[in-house]
């Protein structure tokens, strides 16, 4: 537990616990961490509702969590159903639930307990899924989100330690049988590698792989951070300005997620060759073109593509639009209004801001009632005071430069 020691006196932490061996494992470790620091632990208990014994599950979980000293609460989520991405669904489904009781407790930091196993597992899924070398470095021991800090303290822990652990304190957990279900790739990939404690040669061979990739891609991270800072100018409005030579392939990269509104990064061999044959282009729901009197000579600009903007969508508060934008939680939008892209109304405005190109005006995030234009934030349209009751904000799906992965 020597990553959290930058905390500050009388940290407050949340465990998300499956009630498995690895997670209970977590809770009782962070439990003998911060109590003698005076702080508070939160365990979050996550019931899918994908099996009739999940709801029982949950409480027998929680009731051994209070009994060994570490309150709880249980998170029941609501509409899931077997089919196809499943384990994608659950998880989008779990972290949102999960970071949404943070947040409504005033709780930065969330512990997951990914072990060992869990990361090699992630190494060759990644690799046989041909992921490039930032992929291969699997999970970081840190990740920074909009709400809520996660942190994977165990990455570098053998499952089997963690079973040892709770023996010899006297802890039972919870057996999932879908964790040994060959529909999953995961579990398949589990069964290959013969090591449920991962204790064994291969498996320790392998996380030092994926942490020898988490160094490297570190190190990208950090330069393709710097050369950002120096040579590219990003607009909050959602656009940006490249140098005439553009970046380097990791830091295009980075740029093209953040414009697109993408949460996975864009196909690495792509990336490449722009970045090392600049031209006009269209990559990724992106467009890249000279910038004209928006940049200097020679200068790229790259802005959102027209035809990959998402549909409008309902203009309430919190709402999301094309994973670029996003309304304020207090903004206070009339009913029937809808968010989505200025596009071709763009034309009629254009003397609000005659020095941006037409393509960033068409991509600008609008408010809308029917076919009638309301508002046009970016713009101060139709007035400051409309604008500034929206809160509208530039909310890319990942940051341009986040917080530097993570190697365990």
């Amino acid at each position: 537990m020597n990553r959290l020691e930058p905390f500050e006196p009388a940290p407050a932490l949340a465990v998300a616990v499956s009630g498995g061996a690895d997670s209970t494992a977590l809770a009782l470790l962070a439990r003998d961490w911060v109590v003698p620091r005076g702080g508070s632990l939160l365990a979050l208990v996550v019931d899918h509702g994908l099996r009739a014994e999940s709801a029982a599950e949950a409480a027998l979980t929680l009731s051994r969590l209070a009994g060994r000293g570490v309150s709880g609460r249980l998170l029941v989520l609501r509409g899931l159903h077997r089919g196809p991405g499943l384990a994608a669904r659950a998880r989008a489904a779990r972290y949102a639930a999960l970071t949404r009781a943070c947040a409504e407790q005033g709780i930065l930091h969330l512990l997951l307990g990914h072990h060992m196993l869990d990361q090699v597992e992630t190494l060759r899924i990644r690799a046989l899924a041909h992921s490039g070398r930032a992929g291969l470095a699997a999970m970081s021991g840190v990740v920074e989100g909009e709400a809520v800090r996660l942190l994977r303290p165990l990455l570098a822990v053998p499952p089997g330690w963690l079973r040892g652990f709770l023996r010899e304190v006297g802890m039972n957990w919870v057996e999932d049988p879908s964790n040994a279900d060959p529909a999953s790739q995961r579990a398949r990939i589990r069964l290959a590698f013969n090591d449920p404690g991962g204790e064994g040669f291969g498996v320790m061979a392998k996380q030092v792989r994926a942490r020898q990739f988490g160094v490297q891609r570190a190190g990208m991270e950090r330069a393709a951070a710097a050369e950002l800072a120096r040579s590219v100018r990003l607009h909050p409005e959602g656009w940006a300005v490249l140098p005439p030579d553009l970046v380097s392939a990791e830091a295009l990269a980075a740029v093209l997620r953040m414009i697109a509104g993408r949460a996975y990064p864009v196909a690495s061999h792509q990336v490449a060759a722009l970045a090392a044959a600049p031209r006009a282009a269209t990559l990724a729901g992106t467009r890249l073109l000279p910038a004209g009197r928006a940049g200097a000579p020679g200068a790229w600009l790259l802005v959102r593509e027209a035809a990959a903007m998402a549909p409008t969508v309902p203009a309430l508060p919190g709402a999301t639009w094309d994973g670029r934008f996003r309304l304020s939680p207090r903004a206070r939008p009339k009913p029937g209004w809808r968010l989505g892209a200025l596009g071709p109304a763009a034309s009629g405005l254009r003397r609000l801001r005659p020095d941006w190109p037409a393509a960033v005006l068409q991509a600008l995030p609008a408010l809308w009632e029917g076919a009638r234009l309301v508002a046009v934030p970016a713009l101060g349209y139709p007035d400051a005071a409309t604008c500034a009751g929206l809160g509208l904000r530039f909310a890319p799906a990942v940051p341009l430069a986040g917080a530097e992965f993570l190697p365990i």
